[in-house]
């Protein structure tokens, strides 16, 4: 398990390997057209564990739990905003939902010369929450783990017990207590809801990149050694949206490398210019050759984001075709851009005090 670094900047991209390797299983065709979202229909999410029992739960209107979270280290960028979307989903869909943002993890994890207090933590968590509220979270999703019952920490505990320092060596090559304790944290993000002081055991998804593996198999090891009678929970996994350079996952560290929520107009017109595009050396080659979609950075946001399918395939067909050049591609994607975040980040203004309450009281 330790060849992955689940802290890592690299990209890591799920082919049939990793797949393999991980004991995962794929989405189908027929699987991903049962669900109503383009990120299952344009095979954004790509494989899972256990997904078969939030299934049968669906079919047969039963309840289950989801849980997702974020670290509070850094603004929110548009790889997060695909967290949000599959989190915003499974909500729609009846999920008992819980949103967790992470201030201790990112404190206690991250280099002092990233977040040098908790208070800086703090101070991200309401930047973040804020955004939340505005994507459509409502604040009930919403717990700080800073602020979380007393039961949840006994339950981190409990958990401390249950993993070696040699399990934790092996999964993740290393025993650094910093990250090791936002580990026990994240353990307890995802198991607590079966408590029976927050619901019952019963089936539960996370949504997550393929490089916090390491996290997903740790946890349901844990839950099949406490005395709790926890369902294992079930994880969808999803292609990360990539950095705007080559060989990178976008980053709060790196801040040419994503665009950010809170980002500008210039800042969106002056990244998507700077970006990696699939195009070729010369017009008149693009023409002739067709660009490359797949390796196109402005594209794979249209991709990841317009809600349109029917127009993200245009663009994909005219673009290899030829007829639609890289500045032309570039253009679009910085209209679409600049729309939805410009409405977005209007939303703010109502949202902010809101996160700060739930921060702060």
């Amino acid at each position: 398990m330790g060849n992955i670094d689940p802290w890592g900047s690299k990209e890591v991209v799920i082919d049939e390997n990793l797949i393999k390797k991980f004991g995962l299983t794929k989405f189908s065709d027929l699987d991903r057209e049962k669900f109503d979202h383009y990120l299952f229909k344009r095979k954004i999410i790509l494989a899972h564990r256990d997904f078969n029992k939030i299934s049968d739960c669906l079919i047969k209107k039963k309840q289950f739990i989801q849980l997702t979270g974020i670290a509070s280290s850094g603004p929110l960028h548009l790889g997060h905003k695909v967290d949000i979307d599959i989190f915003l989903y499974f909500k729609k869909l009846g999920a008992k939902s819980y949103f967790s943002v992470s201030d201790i993890d990112a404190y206690v994890s991250r280099p002092d010369s990233k977040i040098p207090s908790l208070e800086k933590a703090k101070e991200f968590a309401i930047n973040n929450i804020s955004h939340l509220l505005a994507l459509g979270l409502n604040k009930k999703d919403i717990y700080i783990q800073s602020k979380k019952e007393p039961r949840y920490y006994e339950f981190a505990f409990e958990i401390s017990k249950k993993i070696t320092e040699n399990t934790f060596r092996a999964i993740y090559g290393h025993l650094d207590l910093g990250k090791l304790s936002a580990n026990l944290l994240q353990y307890a993000d995802i198991l607590h809801p079966q408590l029976k002081e927050f619901n019952k055991p019963m089936p539960s998804i996370t949504g997550i990149g393929i490089e916090q593996d390491p996290h997903a198999r740790a946890c349901r090891d844990i839950a099949r050694r406490l005395p709790y009678k926890l369902q294992l929970p079930s994880f969808i996994y999803f292609s990360h949206q990539s950095a705007l350079q080559l060989g990178k996952k976008m980053s709060a560290s790196e801040p040419d490398s994503a665009i950010f929520l809170e980002d500008n107009e210039d800042d969106i017109k002056r990244k998507i210019n700077k970006a990696y595009s699939g195009g070729r050396e010369s017009l008149e080659e693009h023409k002739k050759l067709g660009g490359i979609p797949e390796n196109d950075k402005a594209f794979e946001i249209l991709l990841y984001h317009h809600p349109n399918s029917n127009f993200v395939q245009k663009m994909h067909d005219q673009y290899k075709d030829g007829k639609l050049s890289t500045g032309e591609l570039k253009g679009i994607c910085k209209e679409f851009l600049i729309k939805i975040l410009s409405k977005h980040q209007r939303k703010l203004k109502r949202t902010n005090r809101i996160a700060e309450k739930i921060v702060m009281t």
